[in-house]
Protein backbone atom coordinates (compact mmCIF):
# COMPACT_ATOMS: atom_id res chain seq x y z
CA UNK A 1 0.00 0.00 0.00
CA UNK A 2 1.34 3.42 -0.97
CA UNK A 3 0.56 6.43 1.21
CA UNK A 4 1.67 9.95 0.32
CA UNK A 5 1.83 10.83 4.02
CA UNK A 6 2.12 8.70 7.13
CA UNK A 7 1.18 10.80 10.14
CA UNK A 8 2.27 8.09 12.57
CA UNK A 9 5.93 8.76 11.73
CA UNK A 10 5.87 11.73 14.10
CA UNK A 11 4.36 9.60 16.88
CA UNK A 12 6.70 6.65 16.62
CA UNK A 13 8.75 7.08 19.81
CA UNK A 14 8.96 9.33 22.89
CA UNK A 15 11.84 11.40 21.55
CA UNK A 16 10.11 12.40 18.34
CA UNK A 17 6.81 13.01 20.14
CA UNK A 18 8.64 15.37 22.47
CA UNK A 19 10.34 17.06 19.53
CA UNK A 20 7.08 17.99 17.81
CA UNK A 21 4.86 18.54 20.87
CA UNK A 22 2.74 21.65 20.40
CA UNK A 23 2.11 22.19 24.12
CA UNK A 24 4.59 21.72 26.95
CA UNK A 25 4.37 22.37 30.67
CA UNK A 26 7.08 24.12 32.67
CA UNK A 27 7.33 25.08 36.35
CA UNK A 28 6.78 28.79 35.72
CA UNK A 29 3.36 28.00 34.21
CA UNK A 30 1.97 27.24 37.64
CA UNK A 31 0.47 29.33 40.41
CA UNK A 32 0.36 27.43 43.71
CA UNK A 33 -2.68 28.26 45.89
CA UNK A 34 -1.92 28.24 49.62
CA UNK A 35 -4.31 28.18 52.57
CA UNK A 36 -3.15 29.94 55.74
CA UNK A 37 -4.42 29.68 59.32
CA UNK A 38 -3.65 31.39 62.60
CA UNK A 39 -1.35 29.79 65.18
CA UNK A 40 1.99 28.02 65.07
CA UNK A 41 2.90 24.59 63.74
CA UNK A 42 -0.59 24.20 62.33
CA UNK A 43 -0.85 21.59 59.56
CA UNK A 44 -4.46 20.67 58.81
CA UNK A 45 -5.27 18.29 55.96
CA UNK A 46 -8.42 19.39 54.17
CA UNK A 47 -10.75 16.36 54.26
CA UNK A 48 -12.21 16.91 50.79
CA UNK A 49 -8.76 17.70 49.32
CA UNK A 50 -6.53 14.73 50.20
CA UNK A 51 -2.85 15.62 50.65
CA UNK A 52 -3.56 19.36 50.59
CA UNK A 53 -3.14 21.39 53.74
CA UNK A 54 -3.97 24.57 55.56
CA UNK A 55 -0.90 25.78 57.43
CA UNK A 56 0.06 28.50 59.87
CA UNK A 57 2.45 31.19 58.68
CA UNK A 58 5.59 29.36 59.81
CA UNK A 59 4.67 26.23 57.87
CA UNK A 60 3.56 28.29 54.88
CA UNK A 61 6.98 29.94 54.69
CA UNK A 62 8.64 26.52 54.62
CA UNK A 63 6.28 25.42 51.86
CA UNK A 64 7.01 28.55 49.82
CA UNK A 65 10.74 27.91 50.08
CA UNK A 66 10.22 24.41 48.71
CA UNK A 67 8.01 25.69 45.88
CA UNK A 68 10.66 28.21 44.91
CA UNK A 69 13.36 25.52 44.92
CA UNK A 70 11.22 23.54 42.46
CA UNK A 71 11.01 26.48 40.06
CA UNK A 72 7.48 27.66 40.90
CA UNK A 73 7.51 31.45 40.70
CA UNK A 74 4.08 32.48 41.97
CA UNK A 75 1.68 31.69 44.79
CA UNK A 76 -1.92 32.69 45.48
CA UNK A 77 -2.77 33.27 49.13
CA UNK A 78 -6.04 32.54 50.92
CA UNK A 79 -6.57 32.93 54.66
CA UNK A 80 -9.01 31.39 57.12
CA UNK A 81 -10.28 34.27 59.21
CA UNK A 82 -11.14 33.57 62.83
CA UNK A 83 -14.87 33.46 63.50
CA UNK A 84 -14.71 36.36 65.97
CA UNK A 85 -13.31 38.64 63.23
CA UNK A 86 -16.16 38.04 60.79
CA UNK A 87 -18.93 40.58 60.28
CA UNK A 88 -20.96 42.14 57.47
CA UNK A 89 -18.39 44.84 56.67
CA UNK A 90 -15.32 42.70 56.03
CA UNK A 91 -13.21 45.22 57.93
CA UNK A 92 -10.79 42.53 59.11
CA UNK A 93 -9.73 42.14 55.47
CA UNK A 94 -7.91 45.48 55.55
CA UNK A 95 -6.51 45.16 59.07
CA UNK A 96 -2.78 45.98 58.67
CA UNK A 97 -2.04 43.33 61.31
CA UNK A 98 -4.43 40.77 59.84
CA UNK A 99 -3.46 37.23 58.92
CA UNK A 100 -3.15 37.99 55.20
CA UNK A 101 -1.01 41.05 55.78
CA UNK A 102 1.30 39.24 58.20
CA UNK A 103 1.57 36.31 55.79
CA UNK A 104 2.58 38.53 52.89
CA UNK A 105 5.32 40.17 54.95
CA UNK A 106 6.68 36.87 56.28
CA UNK A 107 6.82 35.29 52.82
CA UNK A 108 8.41 38.35 51.22
CA UNK A 109 11.03 38.41 53.95
CA UNK A 110 11.84 34.73 53.42
CA UNK A 111 11.59 34.47 49.61
CA UNK A 112 11.74 38.02 48.22
CA UNK A 113 11.54 37.03 44.56
CA UNK A 114 8.42 34.87 44.87
CA UNK A 115 5.47 36.55 43.17
CA UNK A 116 2.76 36.88 45.81
CA UNK A 117 -0.80 37.04 44.54
CA UNK A 118 -3.55 37.64 47.09
CA UNK A 119 -7.21 36.76 47.04
CA UNK A 120 -9.41 39.86 47.21
CA UNK A 121 -12.95 38.90 48.25
CA UNK A 122 -15.02 39.29 51.38
CA UNK A 123 -16.31 35.74 51.82
CA UNK A 124 -13.58 34.61 54.27
CA UNK A 125 -14.36 37.66 56.42
CA UNK A 126 -18.14 37.73 56.04
CA UNK A 127 -20.47 36.46 58.73
CA UNK A 128 -22.75 35.51 55.81
CA UNK A 129 -20.09 33.71 53.74
CA UNK A 130 -20.78 35.87 50.70
CA UNK A 131 -18.33 37.84 48.57
CA UNK A 132 -20.12 41.08 49.31
CA UNK A 133 -21.87 43.21 51.90
CA UNK A 134 -25.50 42.30 52.61
CA UNK A 135 -28.31 44.84 52.79
CA UNK A 136 -31.91 43.67 53.10
CA UNK A 137 -30.94 40.19 51.95
CA UNK A 138 -29.15 41.47 48.82
CA UNK A 139 -25.44 41.45 48.00
CA UNK A 140 -24.87 45.13 47.26
CA UNK A 141 -22.33 46.04 44.61
CA UNK A 142 -20.96 49.52 45.26
CA UNK A 143 -20.39 49.31 49.05
CA UNK A 144 -18.67 45.98 48.41
CA UNK A 145 -16.35 47.57 45.85
CA UNK A 146 -15.38 50.20 48.42
CA UNK A 147 -14.42 47.43 50.84
CA UNK A 148 -12.47 45.57 48.13
CA UNK A 149 -10.49 48.73 47.41
CA UNK A 150 -9.47 49.03 51.07
CA UNK A 151 -8.53 45.35 51.09
CA UNK A 152 -6.41 45.69 47.94
CA UNK A 153 -4.57 48.72 49.27
CA UNK A 154 -3.74 46.90 52.50
CA UNK A 155 -2.35 43.94 50.54
CA UNK A 156 -0.25 46.25 48.38
CA UNK A 157 1.06 48.05 51.48
CA UNK A 158 2.07 44.69 52.98
CA UNK A 159 4.07 43.82 49.85
CA UNK A 160 1.76 41.86 47.56
CA UNK A 161 2.92 41.85 43.95
CA UNK A 162 -0.50 41.18 42.44
CA UNK A 163 -3.98 41.50 43.92
CA UNK A 164 -6.56 39.06 42.58
CA UNK A 165 -10.19 40.18 42.95
CA UNK A 166 -12.31 37.03 42.83
CA UNK A 167 -15.66 38.52 43.78
CA UNK A 168 -17.21 39.38 40.38
CA UNK A 169 -18.63 42.73 41.51
CA UNK A 170 -19.18 45.25 38.72
CA UNK A 171 -16.55 47.97 38.38
CA UNK A 172 -14.14 46.71 41.01
CA UNK A 173 -11.12 46.45 38.69
CA UNK A 174 -11.34 50.10 37.67
CA UNK A 175 -11.85 51.20 41.27
CA UNK A 176 -8.89 49.15 42.51
CA UNK A 177 -6.63 50.36 39.70
CA UNK A 178 -7.52 53.99 40.41
CA UNK A 179 -6.85 53.54 44.13
CA UNK A 180 -3.51 51.83 43.54
CA UNK A 181 -2.44 54.70 41.30
CA UNK A 182 -3.62 57.36 43.75
CA UNK A 183 -1.72 55.72 46.62
CA UNK A 184 1.46 55.28 44.54
CA UNK A 185 1.26 51.48 44.32
CA UNK A 186 2.04 51.79 40.65
CA UNK A 187 3.94 48.50 40.44
CA UNK A 188 1.16 46.40 42.00
CA UNK A 189 -0.59 44.28 39.40
CA UNK A 190 -4.19 43.09 39.15
CA UNK A 191 -5.17 39.56 38.17
CA UNK A 192 -8.91 39.79 37.59
CA UNK A 193 -11.16 36.81 37.97
CA UNK A 194 -12.90 38.01 34.85
CA UNK A 195 -14.95 34.91 34.00
CA UNK A 196 -15.72 33.24 37.31
CA UNK A 197 -18.68 30.93 37.01
CA UNK A 198 -21.19 29.95 39.69
CA UNK A 199 -19.90 26.40 39.84
CA UNK A 200 -20.55 23.38 42.05
CA UNK A 201 -16.84 22.54 41.80
CA UNK A 202 -15.83 25.01 44.54
CA UNK A 203 -17.15 22.84 47.38
CA UNK A 204 -13.82 21.55 48.78
CA UNK A 205 -12.37 25.09 48.71
CA UNK A 206 -15.20 26.30 50.91
CA UNK A 207 -14.42 23.46 53.30
CA UNK A 208 -10.82 24.63 53.39
CA UNK A 209 -11.71 28.15 54.53
CA UNK A 210 -15.11 27.59 56.15
CA UNK A 211 -16.53 30.14 53.72
CA UNK A 212 -19.67 28.55 52.32
CA UNK A 213 -22.54 31.04 51.91
CA UNK A 214 -24.84 31.14 54.90
CA UNK A 215 -27.90 31.61 52.73
CA UNK A 216 -28.78 31.32 49.07
CA UNK A 217 -26.04 31.00 46.47
CA UNK A 218 -23.65 33.20 44.50
CA UNK A 219 -25.53 33.28 41.21
CA UNK A 220 -26.38 36.99 41.37
CA UNK A 221 -22.71 37.88 40.97
CA UNK A 222 -20.85 34.83 39.63
CA UNK A 223 -21.55 33.91 36.01
CA UNK A 224 -24.14 31.51 34.63
CA UNK A 225 -22.32 28.42 33.33
CA UNK A 226 -24.66 28.39 30.32
CA UNK A 227 -23.06 31.59 28.97
CA UNK A 228 -20.04 32.01 26.72
CA UNK A 229 -20.31 35.44 25.06
CA UNK A 230 -20.82 37.05 28.45
CA UNK A 231 -17.38 35.79 29.52
CA UNK A 232 -15.73 37.65 26.66
CA UNK A 233 -17.62 40.82 27.49
CA UNK A 234 -16.68 40.63 31.18
CA UNK A 235 -13.04 40.02 30.33
CA UNK A 236 -12.74 42.87 27.84
CA UNK A 237 -14.31 45.24 30.37
CA UNK A 238 -11.80 44.20 33.04
CA UNK A 239 -8.93 44.85 30.66
CA UNK A 240 -10.32 48.28 29.84
CA UNK A 241 -10.49 48.98 33.58
CA UNK A 242 -6.84 48.04 34.09
CA UNK A 243 -6.47 44.29 34.62
CA UNK A 244 -2.96 43.01 33.89
CA UNK A 245 -3.91 39.30 33.85
CA UNK A 246 -7.36 37.76 33.38
CA UNK A 247 -8.61 34.56 34.96
CA UNK A 248 -11.14 31.92 33.96
CA UNK A 249 -12.51 29.76 36.78
CA UNK A 250 -13.08 26.76 36.79
CA UNK A 251 -10.77 25.36 34.10
CA UNK A 252 -11.47 21.81 32.96
CA UNK A 253 -15.17 22.30 32.29
CA UNK A 254 -14.49 25.65 30.63
CA UNK A 255 -11.75 24.92 28.10
CA UNK A 256 -13.89 26.50 25.38
CA UNK A 257 -14.05 29.73 27.40
CA UNK A 258 -10.28 29.74 27.90
CA UNK A 259 -9.79 29.44 24.13
CA UNK A 260 -12.38 32.12 23.33
CA UNK A 261 -10.75 34.57 25.72
CA UNK A 262 -7.22 33.71 24.56
CA UNK A 263 -8.33 34.54 21.01
CA UNK A 264 -9.94 37.81 22.11
CA UNK A 265 -7.31 39.44 24.33
CA UNK A 266 -3.65 40.41 24.29
CA UNK A 267 -2.91 40.12 28.02
CA UNK A 268 -1.82 36.96 29.86
CA UNK A 269 -4.64 34.48 30.47
CA UNK A 270 -4.78 32.35 33.59
CA UNK A 271 -7.10 29.52 34.51
CA UNK A 272 -7.95 28.05 37.90
CA UNK A 273 -7.91 24.26 38.15
CA UNK A 274 -10.27 24.32 41.09
CA UNK A 275 -10.69 22.27 44.24
CA UNK A 276 -13.52 20.12 42.91
CA UNK A 277 -11.46 19.22 39.84
CA UNK A 278 -8.58 18.27 42.14
CA UNK A 279 -10.89 16.24 44.40
CA UNK A 280 -12.42 14.33 41.47
CA UNK A 281 -9.01 13.14 40.31
CA UNK A 282 -8.00 12.20 43.85
CA UNK A 283 -11.23 10.27 44.38
CA UNK A 284 -10.89 8.35 41.11
CA UNK A 285 -7.28 7.52 41.94
CA UNK A 286 -8.31 6.25 45.38
CA UNK A 287 -10.84 3.94 43.71
CA UNK A 288 -8.18 2.65 41.33
CA UNK A 289 -9.96 4.07 38.29
CA UNK A 290 -7.23 6.52 37.19
CA UNK A 291 -3.45 6.73 37.18
CA UNK A 292 -2.82 9.93 39.13
CA UNK A 293 0.38 11.03 37.39
CA UNK A 294 -1.10 10.57 33.93
CA UNK A 295 -4.38 12.26 34.89
CA UNK A 296 -2.58 15.28 36.35
CA UNK A 297 -0.36 15.84 33.33
CA UNK A 298 -3.16 15.30 30.82
CA UNK A 299 -5.50 17.66 32.67
CA UNK A 300 -2.97 20.45 33.03
CA UNK A 301 -1.75 20.07 29.45
CA UNK A 302 -5.35 20.38 28.21
CA UNK A 303 -5.76 23.64 30.12
CA UNK A 304 -2.58 25.07 28.64
CA UNK A 305 -3.46 23.76 25.18
CA UNK A 306 -6.78 25.58 25.42
CA UNK A 307 -4.85 28.83 25.79
CA UNK A 308 -3.96 29.41 29.43
CA UNK A 309 -0.58 31.05 29.98
CA UNK A 310 -0.78 30.44 33.72
CA UNK A 311 -2.54 27.71 35.67
CA UNK A 312 -3.50 27.96 39.33
CA UNK A 313 -3.60 24.36 40.50
CA UNK A 314 -3.38 22.33 43.69
CA UNK A 315 -1.27 19.89 41.70
CA UNK A 316 1.45 22.52 41.07
CA UNK A 317 4.14 20.85 43.18
CA UNK A 318 3.27 17.36 41.97
CA UNK A 319 3.23 18.47 38.33
CA UNK A 320 6.65 20.10 38.55
CA UNK A 321 8.13 16.91 39.96
CA UNK A 322 6.54 14.92 37.15
CA UNK A 323 7.73 17.13 34.31
CA UNK A 324 11.23 17.45 35.68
Amino acid sequence: MYLQRRNRILRSNPSIRSLVAETTLKPSDFIAPLFIDEGENVVFEIPSMPNYFRRSIDGTVKEVKELWSLGIKSILLFVKAADDTKDNTGKESWNPDGLMQRSIKAIKNAVPEMIIMTDVALDPYSSYGHDGIIENGEIVNDPTVEALVKMSLSHAAAGADIVAPSDMMDGRIGAIREALEQHNFTSTGIMAYSAKYASCFYGPFRDALDSAPGFGDKKTYQMDYANRIEAIKETLMDIEEGADIVMIKPAMGYLDIIREIRNAVDVPVSAYHVSGEYAMIKAAVKMGWLNEDKAVLESLTSIKRAGADLIATYFAKDAVKLIS
